[in-house]
This record gives structure tokens, sequence and C-alpha cells, in this order.
């Protein structure tokens, strides 16, 4: 006996609430904009430019006097954190010192980290530094370029992909879905303020590919029963066609939400922020594959009496009739 989470005749009605959602979609990407205007995204070294220490020691960190020690050697801005994770021993105290691009400089010299070195040691001398990773302005300032010409650059070739396998509305639906998960994603990011580096814009690249392979299994199914049922009006097509696809959605879902879930728990703080994006990512991306992309769809319409115009052009959908 086969496990089934989601019966296969479900008659769900995604449409019963189409301007709510809708609604609560279009007001959550204003108030995601609104937070990344106000607050701003938090920056890791890759796109700042500077340096990050990680640093460990069995005494508890003390952020103050790490400052105090830091203070003399006029370093400019300098944020230091404590990291906490459930996978450390009970006297693995870690924390992450960050330091801004200095001045006129490509990164922080060896003798400046030195110097930083020895003055934390002062304060905790068993203290080690199991990472020092340093990014000069100039690379942060191309890395910002790169990032937002790959995010960019999939979202056309997604657009150029669903239009020529479907139709423009479709193609319209699938990038409205995309920067409605993509736009959700910074949003939240700005709003707890978790660092957002390389790493992040990998996951938004795995989010974007992910949300369209599900919008494209409802669209897929959409197309065969746009010439299964000639006669039925499109909303009840692609409401049919949510419902057919959707014990495949939840499932794969499901089950790499699990493998995220477990990651995010255990994985550590490394990966935290990457694992959590992708998890935040698959949530609104299966959202906006059942809410926001048949709705597109739906407002603008499909043609469907090709076979009265040009024999040809039924070649998609077969030859329907309306």
């Amino acid at each position: 006996m086969r496990l089934r989470l989601i019966p296969d005749d479900t008659n769900i009605n995604f449409f019963r609430y189409a301007w709510v959602t809708f609604g609560a979609s279009a007001l959550l990407m204003v108030m995601s904009l609104v937070v990344f205007l106000v607050y701003g995204l938090n920056f890791g070294i890759d796109f700042r430019g500077g340096t990050s220490i990680r640093t460990e020691s069995t005494q508890v960190v003390d952020v103050a006097a790490y400052r105090e020690a830091l203070t003399p050697l006029a370093l400019g801005d300098v944020s230091i954190t404590e990291v906490f994770d459930p996978t450390f021993a009970d006297d693995q105290n870690v924390a992450m010192i960050r330091i801004q691009a200095q001045e006129g400089d490509e990164s922080i010299s060896p003798q400046t980290i030195a110097q930083i070195q020895d003055a934390l040691r002062g304060v905790a001398p068993d203290i080690t530094f199991p990472s020092v990773e340093s990014v000069g302005p100039k690379v942060s300032g191309e890395l910002i370029r790169t990032a937002v010409l790959a995010v960019l650059g999939a979202l056309t070739a997604i657009v150029i992909y669903i239009w020529l396998r479907f139709e423009w509305q479709f193609a319209v639906g699938a990038v409205a879905a995309l920067i409605h998960d993509v736009v959700l994603t910074i949003g939240i990011f700005a709003l707890f303020q978790i660092r957002f580096d390389l790493a992040i814009i990998a996951a938004l690249l795995t989010i974007v590919g992910y949300s369209i392979n599900d919008t494209v299994v409802v669209f897929d199914r959409a197309r065969e029963n746009l010439r299964k049922y000639k006669a039925k009006p499109l909303i009840d097509v692609l409401n049919i066609s949510a419902n057919e696809t959707l014990s495949r959605t939840m499932m794969t879902s499901g089950t790499t939400l699990l493998a995220l879930i477990a990651l995010l728990v255990l994985g550590g703080d490394v990966i935290r922020g990457f694992v959590f994006a992708i998890a935040w990512g698959i949530i609104v991306g299966t959202y906006s594959s059942l809410y926001v992309a048949k709705n597109i769809v739906l407002m603008l319409g499909v043609k469907r009496d090709w076979s009265k115009k040009d024999p040809a052009a039924g070649t998609k959908y077969g030859h329907i009739d309306t």
C-alpha cells in the first residue's frame, strides 16, 4: 500500500479566494521592498569588502572586552558577534569579527591581522583563529555586479524558455512568480538582518530553478488539459491542473524541506543562511506556483481557437475548438 499524503482526487478551488491570496502576495512584495529600502541588507564581507575573522575560545565571549582591545588599532568599522550553535561543545565559544576595508588597501595587511590576534590574546589567552578571510573593495564591487547579472540572466533565460515552450501569457505568469519569490526572500533577509553574501546569491538561483520547476509541472498539465477539456472555461482547466499535480508538488517540496530542516538544525552556523534561504524559497515557491503564476495566466487569458484562424498554430495544444 502506497503512502499518500495528498489524495489523488483532490478538488481544491485555488481561485476561491484569488483576490485575497493575490492581494496578500502583492502586499508582501511591497512590504519587502519597503523593508529593503529602510533597513537594507546585512552584506557580508563578499559584498562590503573587508576582513572576517572567526575566533574560538574556551572562555565566554566578552564582546565589550574584544572591542576595547581592538579600539587602539583604529581599524574603523568593527562588528563583533557571538555565534551560537547547538552543535558546539559546552566550552566552545565562537565569535565572528568583521572589519571594514581599509582606505587605500585592497585588504588588511598580515601585520595588522597579527596585531588583531595579539590584542585578542590579551583578553583570551587560549583564543584561536580558525579562519581569516579578506576581500578588497574593488573585488566586492565586481562581485555585486556579477551577482546581479547572474540573477537577471537566469530570469531572462527562463522567460525565453517558457515563452517558446508555452505562450507569452505563461511566460509572464512564470516570471511574476519568480520575482515574487526573490523579492520575498530579499525582504525577509532585510527584516531579520541575516548576513547576505555570495552563498545567498547561489541560494537565490537555486530558488529560481526550483520554483520554475513546480510552475512548469502545473503549466504542462494545463497544456494537456486544454486539449482534453476543450469546452471548459480556463479557470476550471487551471484548477483541475493544479489539483492533479498537487500530490507531486507537496511530496517534492515536503521531502526537500525535511532534508533542509535537518541541515538548518545540525549543519552549523556557516551554512545556516544558505540553507534558510533555500528552505524559505521552497515554501514561497510552492505557494507562488499555486496562487500567483496561475492567477496571472487567468488574468491575461489564453487563446484557444487557433484552428479557426491558422491550422499550423494549433500544434501546441492541438486543434482546440471553443
